[in-house]
């Protein structure tokens, strides 16, 4: 299972190096099951991010057709307006900010070709999900994200869900910044198998949080 985790300009570094890590521990735990690596739209670049200029560097281009996996992390700076992508006037970039400058990179068209291919999986952490629904990939999508994006999720047509960690088949979704542990760890329990993500808590000393939501089994009463 070859893994890419999706570096922008502003990316939040935990949203990143919190699933790169565990599932790094998961190729070693696995015998060489599982690869990772850091990629860009634009290829091999050192890119900042919005935590401090603390940058990293992509050492391949986002490849939908190389990859099984596609890892989208959300943005890091001042919360701003959820809704205002597209307002430009503050000091430091806000997160709306951020996550709206994507759309005028490639990475929106990499990552729709990889949400038209059924046996890429795409997963985000935190405002990833956000990029793709900024983009016009969620409509119809079960996801979720951020707390705080949670309405601007719903309005871009997707179906927001109060949950840690999200599995609507090819489209996983973490919600807050450290749900990149609990995204990677579900995700080698799902690709990988349960034994080996249990083996990557016990060396991280990190037990997983909340349910996984999936569109499975009866719909519940309302309370």
């Amino acid at each position: 299972m070859h893994i890419q985790i999706v570096l922008f300009d502003g990316f939040d570094p935990l949203d990143v190096v919190a699933p790169f890590e565990v599932l790094h521990a998961g190729a070693v735990a696995s015998g060489g099951a599982v690869g990772v690596e850091l990629v860009s739209a634009e290829g091999p670049r050192e890119v900042v991010g919005g935590t401090g200029g603390l940058a990293l560097r992509a050492t391949a281009a986002l490849d939908p057709a190389r990859a099984d996996v596609l890892v989208v992390p959300g943005a890091s700076g001042p919360v701003g307006d959820p809704g205002a992508a597209t307002d430009e006037d503050a000091a430091e970039p806000t997160i709306p900010v951020l996550l709206g400058r994507t759309l005028s990179t490639e990475l929106p068209a990499l990552l729709g070709a990889a949400m038209a291919d059924p046996t890429t999986t795409v997963a985000t952490v935190c405002g990833g999900s956000l990029v793709l629904a900024l983009a016009g990939l969620l409509e119809g999508r079960r996801a979720t994200c951020h707390h705080l994006g949670l309405d601007l999720l719903d309005a871009t047509g997707a179906h927001a869900v109060r949950a840690r960690v999200v599995d609507d088949g090819d489209l996983v979704t973490g919600a807050g910044v450290t749900s990149g542990l609990d995204l990677g760890l579900y995700l080698l329990e799902r690709e990988v198998g349960p034994r080996i993500a249990h083996a990557v808590e016990e060396l991280f000393a990190y037990e997983r949080r909340g349910t996984v939501w999936r569109a499975r089994g009866p719909v519940p009463a309302a309370f």
